[in-house]
């Protein structure tokens, strides 16, 4: 082969190689890069408790507890490159009103909490052949919000809305025991006056095949997930097993 010819196949070879590199590394992080991940949670919401700090925007939340997001754990805006397109989940989208609502915006473009969602998580989650493009992603976590039915076990067990409070220990313990796992949930602390945390968020955690697995960490290594959701002044954190919890059934904004 010519010389010639021989630096042009070289090129040539050089850029297909480059090419296909580029293509799969959209989807795929090697074990070294920096947003890999071990375990996804999957963060529901108690709408009422969302409203409670916000302005009036955040009016009659739905009565059910509606997602918040799918999480990788450590990792978070792997491609910023990757926009949002809604288009991609018109086919999700009266599930998506329904189920995975923006609680504190509801007057406001309802797409922007999914781009959100989408551009933090959703981009890291795609590592997973199973959640590579948004209406995967999306759907994938709808699909786990059907099957985790957590509305549902807690209308079974009893454990609704009320003026009354709950003991932690008991919910923490019919969870992990119907689900033969441990999630977390997380709580707003009570603030001067009151004696009761307000229980905000369950999350539910899985693998990377998208099995139920135990949320707890072992000592000394936490998340940097601790939370996803800021709530005025105040932040939602992991419940105390020694207070009392409230449940509140309607939203009592602050005068």
């Amino acid at each position: 082969m010519k010389p010639a010819k021989l630096h042009y196949w070289i090129l040539g070879c050089f850029s297909m190689a480059l090419c296909c590199w580029c293509t799969s590394d959209k989807f795929h992080q090697s074990d070294s890069h920096p947003h890999t991940w071990k375990k996804l949670y999957l963060a529901h919401h108690w709408p009422v408790t969302v409203c409670k700090q916000t302005a009036n925007d955040c009016q009659d939340p739905p009565e059910y507890w509606t997602i918040h997001g799918l999480w990788p754990d450590k990792s978070e805006e792997c491609n910023r490159t990757w926009h949002f397109n809604v288009t991609e989940i018109k086919d999700l989208m009266p599930d998506m009103r329904r189920y995975w609502p923006d609680v504190i915006h509801s007057s406001l473009n309802r797409t922007h909490f999914w781009k959100h969602e989408w551009e933090k998580h959703g981009t890291c989650a795609a590592t997973l052949e199973v959640l590579n493009s948004q209406k995967k992603y999306f759907g994938k976590t709808l699909e786990l919000y059907q099957h985790v039915n957590l509305n549902g076990y807690l209308q079974k067990a009893g454990i609704k809305p009320s003026s009354t409070y709950y003991q932690m220990t008991a919910i923490k313990e019919g969870l992990t025991k119907f689900y033969g796992v441990t999630p977390k949930i997380q709580c707003l602390p009570p603030e001067e006056g009151e004696k009761a945390q307000t229980i905000g968020q369950i999350e539910f955690c899985f693998t990377k095949e998208l099995q139920l697995r135990n949320c707890t960490e072992p000592k000394g290594e936490s998340s940097r997930l601790q939370t996803d959701l800021q709530l005025g002044s105040r932040e939602l954190s992991v419940c105390s097993d020694t207070l009392p919890v409230y449940y509140p059934s309607q939203v009592q904004h602050r005068k």
